[in-house]
């Protein structure tokens, strides 16, 4: 557009700029809020002994603190972190949107039986609950972690739609880093429920969903609920 005395303006579609903001939204929640959220369970998981003698709401404190401290500290520097911006690219935005989806409906399901004082921990950090009880049920029958499968896909759903470079790069290293902490939590897990444990780990894939679900391992009940295990 031209304006009096030569001064010029760039003309730009009005439905592209939304979406350029969304995608760097998006773009700057993975690289600020992702890393302290991995970062949370590679801390509790190595030293949980340390923690449980803390208790939880130490641990939340301490531990939720540094990682919102963490998150505040990215989100400073967000400008080099993001990296190139590679522009909107409509068909990654509609595998973006097929991944987010794909997201929800894990977390749908997961949330039947996962409640959010499981996600966060409290019973594996506290003391005396005796372990606690193994989920075998609805899509803990499926497959064994749910939660971080969600996760995982949900992150490559964000890395398409924003078109970053540097949302491409921690959505890369969120895969090994999410798998590291599952190792992690099954370690623990299998020190706190043994055979049981060794049992599920036998009979339920870990990622991927068999096309027909295995037989229910032996001495697993049905009616098995959670207040502990894998997420």
């Amino acid at each position: 557009m031209r304006m009096g005395g030569g001064i010029h303006f760039a003309e730009t579609e009005p439905s592209e700029v939304p979406l350029d903001t969304a995608r760097y939204v998006a773009a700057v929640l993975l690289v600020a809020m992702l890393p302290p959220g991995v970062a949370w369970w590679l801390v509790v998981h190595p030293f949980v002994r340390f923690w449980r003698r803390l208790g939880p709401a130490w641990t939340l404190t301490i531990v939720g603190t540094a990682s919102i401290a963490a998150a505040a500290g990215l989100f400073l520097v967000r400008a080099r972190l993001v990296g190139p911006d590679l522009g909107t690219r409509w068909p990654l935005v509609f595998l973006a949107v097929s991944l987010l989806l794909l997201s929800v409906a894990i977390a749908i399901r997961r949330r039947r039986h996962l409640t959010n004082r499981i996600l966060a921990g409290v019973p594996e950090l506290t003391e005396g609950e005796g372990g606690g009880t193994l989920l075998t049920e609805g899509i803990y029958a499926r497959i064994r972690h749910p939660r971080y499968v969600e996760v995982a896909v949900g992150t490559f759903g964000y890395a398409f739609f924003a078109n970053y470079g540097g949302a491409y790069v921690v959505a890369a290293a969120t895969v090994p880093l999410l798998h590291l902490v599952v190792l992690l939590e099954e370690r623990e897990l299998v020190d706190r429920f043994g055979d049981r444990y060794r049992e599920y780990q036998r009979s339920v894939p870990r990622y991927l969903p068999r096309r027909r679900p295995a037989a229910r391992a032996p001495g697993v009940s049905p009616d098995d609920g959670r207040a502990a295990g894998s997420a």
